[in-house]
Parts: C-alpha cells; structure tokens; sequence
C-alpha cells in the first residue's frame, strides 16, 4: 500500500486517540484541498508498504488506541487501494481494532466495506453534480448513491461538508439530499474553509474569496438542524 504520511491523532479523525494512516493519490481534484500532494499515484515522497507490515504495526500499536482508539485510513483516497485497505481492514478488525476510514465515497465498491469499517467518515462536497463537476473536476452521483444506501444500512455514518464560499454555502441542495435520506443513524460535521494547505500547491490555488462569514456559517447549520440533522464537531 501506498503511503504518503502516517502518525497518531486524538479525535479528529474517528473517535479516541488514532493512528491514521494517508494514502497515495486521489480521484478528486478538490481546489482548495490542504494536501494537493497527495493526489497523484506517483508522488515520490509516499512509500509503498506491505498490507503485512501495516498489520504489524497497528498491533504492535493496540496499547495506544485508548478512548475507544483505533486505526484510520484517510487521503488522498484510501478507496484507491480497496483490495489492500479490505486484507488490513478484515485483519485488525479480527483482533478488535477499531477501524475507521474517510472517503470521497466514489468507490462502486464502498459497501461491501461497510461490515468492516467501525466509524465511516464521508465527504460531501456539493450534492449537485454540475458545480460538484466544477470544483471537484468528478461527478458526486457515486457518492450520493452510496451515501443514500449506507445511511440506511449502517449504525453509524459521520458526514462532513467542507463549507466554501461560492462553491456550497446554500444550504438548499443539502437540505434536500438529507430531507430524502434515512438520518437517524447520521451525523454532519459542518467545517469552515482555510487555507492551511494553500503553500503546497505547485499549480495555481484556484480559491480567492473561499473564507465564510459567522452568518453563512450559522444560517447553513441553522437550515440542516431545522430538517432534524444532528450537527456535531470534532
């Protein structure tokens, strides 16, 4: 498996204390993504390890997942690799790891991951699909598809929404996508734009004007919470 970085976090990224794991290349081309070195397959800086040694390493790490801790796969998009990230998944989760993953939620074969993913974190950026297409560079139908089906099947489903000035901050669209899909077992994470990855990008940083007011920020959560979506932040 392809690996950019690696390292321990406390809550950001699934619950308790993590080690999270940054996977090489991604699908998307988000305009304001914080790690744009992470998108191609080749970038020379990621290291290629054995699904053997990531084992390994997560067991030998099993005394530091306190706080109901664990491993977490994130992106690039850990969905790339699906058939490495399904032999770890299957082989911690046996020994009663924790498992967590983020995603862009593309991947056709999302769900049969479901069963072994603890804490599933899904972005969506845009529900609709020309402005997603826009700003992302890939269609989001995948995505809600999955999001549509999961949300009914699991437990547990954490969806965040990157909040962008002239990209997503009319809560219309994602009003709409929530007030037709199964809720209960689904929290939003609603986080503002920044520009923390803004000095890595070696191409143009497209974003100008990305920064949303406290107004655009409390009348979007404002408009999710009146339909009944529970908004929390980590």
């Amino acid at each position: 498996m392809k690996i950019l970085q690696k390292g321990f976090n406390y809550s950001q990224d699934g619950p308790g204390n993590r080690l999270v794991y940054h996977t090489q290349g991604c699908n998307f081309r988000c305009k304001w993504c914080s790690n744009p070195e992470s998108m191609a397959a080749d970038y020379t800086k990621a290291k290629d390890y054995t699904c053997e040694e990531i084992i390994d390493e997560i067991m030998r790490s099993r005394m530091m997942f306190f706080d109901g801790g664990g491993v977490t796969f994130t992106g690039g998009e850990p969905t790339l690799q699906l058939s490495e990230l399904k032999k770890i998944l299957s082989s911690v989760k046996k020994e009663g790891i924790n498992t967590a993953i983020e995603t862009n939620g593309s991947s056709e074969r999302l769900p049969e991951l479901s069963e072994l993913i603890d804490f599933l974190i899904m972005d969506i950026k845009q529900p609709d699909d020309k402005i997603h297409r826009k700003f992302i560079g890939a269609s989001n139908k995948k995505t809600i598809e999955n999001f549509k089906k999961l949300s009914q099947e699991r437990t547990q489903l954490h969806i965040r929404i990157p909040l962008i000035n002239h990209v997503n901050t009319d809560p219309k669209p994602f009003v709409d996508l929530f007030s037709h899909a199964d809720m209960k077992n689904t929290t939003v994470e609603v986080l503002r734009y920044h520009e923390f990855g803004k000095d890595k990008w070696t191409s143009e940083y497209e974003i100008t004007d990305g920064f949303v007011s406290d107004e655009q920020f409390i009348c979007f959560c404002r408009a999710l919470e009146s339909i009944g979506v529970k908004i929390i932040s980590t």
